[in-house]
């Protein structure tokens, strides 16, 4: 039953797509990894808990399949924040998210410059 379980895997694996534009924290990235660490033998691997191993595959298969998505319908093809589905990815591509951290930490870095002028001496040798 293990060699059934490792092919189904691997099927699953070969149908999920990957994302280039999230390096490293991409789901198919992060599934095959997984796999490849759960099933490190192979069709030889024992299952230590068959069942849970089945049912991590059926949820797995439910969301590559948008069982959810299909079962409950959206009325629109936008979230809270207006963006279409495709802006969303361009906004949580890794290359952007970096850029984006980068403004912040250069903005947060600004304010604590200026309330930092503001403390008294001794207050700010205790404050790193």
């Amino acid at each position: 039953m293990a060699a059934t379980r490792y092919r189904r895997f691997l099927k699953l694996c070969e149908e999920w797509p990957v994302d280039e534009s999230k390096w490293g924290r991409d789901l198919g990235s992060y599934l095959r990894s997984r796999v490849a660490q759960g099933f490190r033998e192979g069709e030889n691997t024992k299952v230590a808990k068959p069942e849970d191993c089945d049912q991590g595959y059926e949820s797995l298969v439910r969301v590559h399949t948008n069982y959810h998505k299909n079962k409950y319908p959206r009325l629109r093809d936008t979230n809270f924040t207006g963006l279409t589905m495709e802006e969303c990815r361009i906004v949580i591509a890794t290359e952007n998210l970096k850029d984006t951290m980068e403004i912040k930490t250069s903005k947060w870095k600004n304010v604590w410059e200026m309330f930092k002028e503001k403390l008294p001496k001794r207050t700010q040798k205790l404050i790193p």
